[in-house]
């Protein structure tokens, strides 16, 4: 596998939280590989609706939703069971930006959710 040159990959942009394990290996990784990154924090920042549509012209909302976190297990029972389409659950991640699994990664046009060596070797150092 051949290495691109940092100064010709594109920047970076990482949204998690900053105590997430998944996030801090992405991250890991990131600095690892020389990649310029921009950190988002979603607790901090928060999520705004253009972004959200943004992603989610890239993924599909079931992959967004993170059903195994803490944030998801205190929803009321009854909300939780309406979430069954895009536009159900992307009004629910906007008002809580802690259900979107993590780390969302955006690199130009390509973006992906979770973390894992394999997933990002491939969108970086893939070739075609």
């Amino acid at each position: 596998m051949t290495a691109t040159p940092a100064s010709a990959r594109p920047q970076v942009r990482l949204y998690g939280i900053q105590n997430c394990d998944q996030v801090r290996a992405a991250r890991a990784w990131l600095v690892q590989h020389d990649c310029g990154i921009e950190f988002i924090d979603l607790k901090k920042s928060g999520l705004d609706a253009a972004t959200l549509d943004r992603w989610l012209t890239h993924l599909p909302w079931d992959a967004l939703l993170n059903r195994r976190g803490m944030t998801w297990r205190q929803l009321d029972p009854s909300l939780r069971a309406q979430i069954n389409d895009q536009s159900s659950a992307s009004e629910l991640m906007l008002a809580h930006p802690l259900l979107i699994k993590r780390p969302v990664l955006e690199m130009g046009e390509k973006m992906s959710v979770g973390f894992s060596e394999t997933l990002y070797e491939n969108l970086f150092f893939k070739t075609n």
